[in-house]
């Protein structure tokens, strides 16, 4: 997703509603351009290449958060969407997951904002993928593996009579960020971009399904 595709993407989410709460002189798209503006006058050279911060601070105005504030999440999950396919665009890594916060500012008036960003490191400062869920639920790769199943104690509790009650886990290889899908031993298998896999290392972008339920991997 480019900053092209930015507006239309939050405009579908909220069903069209979105335009007439940004109807005022501050737009997102100028957000996301400030954000990846900053990842490009912060980034740094890290040991496997160029890392750029990951955690990000947007201040708004009273009067924009109060517009915004029925789309915060929303807004603010798909800049760090944006965030994430400027880095695969311009081969930044990260130390930790990617995460914006949007926060009031009496200081400011409208149409006016403020973009900070830093470098957080992940858990066990290894930078972290995630699994994104159709609802738009992420859920980190921490140190312990996320298990995929029906059992209320699992990581990813899924209500899918075709899901096993612990069909999968997807965790680290080794002490870097490579990350693998497991199948484990379920009834109706475990696939990465409708092949049926036992194990398999993934890539940014794949796709995981278990039973009719799919997770997207984001890699860090």
């Amino acid at each position: 997703m480019g900053l092209q595709q930015f507006e239309q993407r939050l405009e579908r989410l909220v069903e069209g509603a979105f335009t007439k709460a940004f109807r005022s002189d501050l737009q997102p798209v100028e957000i996301g351009r400030r954000l990846t503006r900053e990842m490009d006058l912060l980034r740094r050279v890290g040991v496997n290449g160029l890392i750029a911060p990951n955690v990000f601070v947007v201040e708004l105005s009273n009067d924009d958060a109060f517009r915004f504030e029925r789309f915060s999440e929303v807004l603010a999950r798909e800049l760090a969407d944006a965030g994430r396919e400027h880095a695969r665009v311009e081969g930044y890594s990260f130390v930790g997951p990617v995460e914006v916060e949007l926060r009031r500012s009496p200081r400011l008036r409208a149409g006016r904002y403020n973009v900070y960003a830093d470098f957080v490191e992940g858990p066990g400062a290894v930078a972290a993928g995630v699994l994104v869920l159709a609802d738009g639920t992420r859920v980190e790769i921490g140190e312990e593996p996320v298990i995929v199943g029906r059992l209320p104690e699992c990581t990813i509790a899924v209500g899918d009579p075709n899901v096993s009650r612990r069909h999968a886990e997807v965790c680290r290889v080794g002490d870097g960020p490579t990350v693998a899908v497991r199948d484990l031993g379920s009834t109706n298998g475990t696939r990465v971009n409708g092949v049926p896999v036992q194990q398999q290392v993934l890539a940014d972008g794949d796709e995981v399904t278990v039973g009719t339920t799919v997770l997207r991997y984001e890699a860090p």
